[in-house]
């Protein structure tokens, strides 16, 4: 049989395997994860806790404890989740920290006949992987940044530009968040942190470095995420794109992408009760009678004018040093034909002068030439 030593890879190898396997707890897991990866725990939530605790007391009581759970644990396995694996099967398995939890299984797996592997320092060895790509994968790509007022419909022409070929970075979608006071999304929870991060080095390791990446401006929070500094100082250096729209459509476009705030009206009130200080209370509870009074677009017409624009006005200006030289578009967020509008933007991206680090990163012009298309695309 292969030493111990044989038996452990670097995260470099992660390719070259049939399958991943995390044996964490389903509550780790579910924090966040290998891409991919498949969830065969040694310990369950409960057993954890009971061997971390006895551990305390008696650590050689928590080890034979530890040791019978996780045999019965992977003997389960073995009869269920992997009772069709095949002879020449090759599965890397991981934990925490590359430890006795993935040890156990990738011995076990060996003395059957398969070609299992173990994670070189577990989890915690790929999120500093992680880590690290959101330090050095931001800087290599180029911005077009689509800015504007609350209501102009960003993130629809974001997706109609993915639509249409583009390279797109939705992180509202990545953070399923909508970004402002009242952006969370109904009946649906933000990920955690590290699963966000993950997902994020994951999209950008995709992106070619010869077309542009398309991104809606955010602040450094979109709800209880955290935006990489390193990707916001990257777009702040990006192009910027004015998207414009008029008032009454951007009150329409509210009405029917924040609607379901009146189906609760109780809760809608109580996060607007978080703007006194920014606002009078007098304000606050006039938009708490308009709520009552179901005047749906005249609440929004107020929060449009009297706090969304205001405070885009704010920080816009911080963030993007060159707005007023910025290109502007008009858009029709209510319209069902945003794929049109979309290209129309494609095409006029497309005559932008590059950018200093664009130059670096085009494409020769003998490779230019053999493309007919100017519309950015997928890898």
């Amino acid at each position: 049989m292969n030493s111990v030593k044989n038996l452990i890879v670097s995260i470099d190898d992660l390719a070259s395997f049939d399958e991943v396997i995390d044996v964490r707890t389903p509550l780790e897991f579910a924090e966040d994860h290998v891409p991919g990866a498949l969830n065969a725990p040694v310990l369950s939530n409960e057993e954890r806790v009971i061997v971390g605790t006895l551990y305390k007391s008696s650590p050689f009581d928590a080890t034979r404890v530890g040791a019978a759970m996780v045999a019965r644990n992977i003997a389960q396995h073995l009869d269920t989740l992997f009772a069709d694996r095949p002879r020449n099967w090759r599965p890397l398995i991981y934990c925490w920290r590359g430890g006795k939890r993935s040890g156990s299984m990738t011995t076990w797996f060996n003395l059957i006949g398969w070609q299992a592997r173990q994670l070189d320092g577990g989890y915690k060895a790929y999120r500093h992987h992680v880590l690290q790509r959101l330090a050095a994968l931001p800087a290599r790509l180029s911005y077009v940044v689509l800015t504007g007022h609350t209501g102009t419909g960003k993130t629809r022409l974001l997706r109609a530009l993915g639509e249409a070929g583009a390279q797109v970075l939705d992180l509202e979608g990545l953070a399923r968040h909508r970004g402002s006071l009242l952006g969370a999304l109904p009946d649906c929870s933000q990920p955690s942190q590290k699963a966000f991060d993950t997902e994020l080095a994951a999209v950008l390791a995709d992106f070619r470095a010869d077309q542009p990446v398309f991104v809606e401006a955010e602040s450094r929070r979109i709800g209880r995420i955290t935006v990489p500094e390193t990707l916001l100082d990257a777009f702040h250096a990006g192009h910027c794109v004015q998207v414009r729209a008029p008032l009454a459509a951007r009150v329409a476009f509210l009405l029917d992408d924040y609607g379901h705030l009146f189906d609760t009206p109780d809760a809608f009130k109580g996060q607007l009760s978080r703007l006194v200080g920014l606002h009078s209370r007098q304000t606050v509870e006039r938009w708490h009678a308009l709520i009552d009074a179901g005047e749906r677009a005249g609440l929004f017409r107020e929060l449009v004018e009297l706090h969304y624009d205001p405070a885009y006005a704010r920080s816009s200006r911080r963030s993007f040093s060159a707005l007023d030289d910025a290109m502007t578009f008009d858009f029709d967020p209510g319209s069902a034909d945003r794929l049109s509008q979309a290209r129309a933007l494609l095409a006029q991206v497309a005559a932008l002068p590059l950018s200093a680090s664009e130059r670096r990163t085009a494409p020769s012009a003998a490779a230019a030439s053999s493309s007919t298309s100017t519309e950015p695309h997928h890898s």
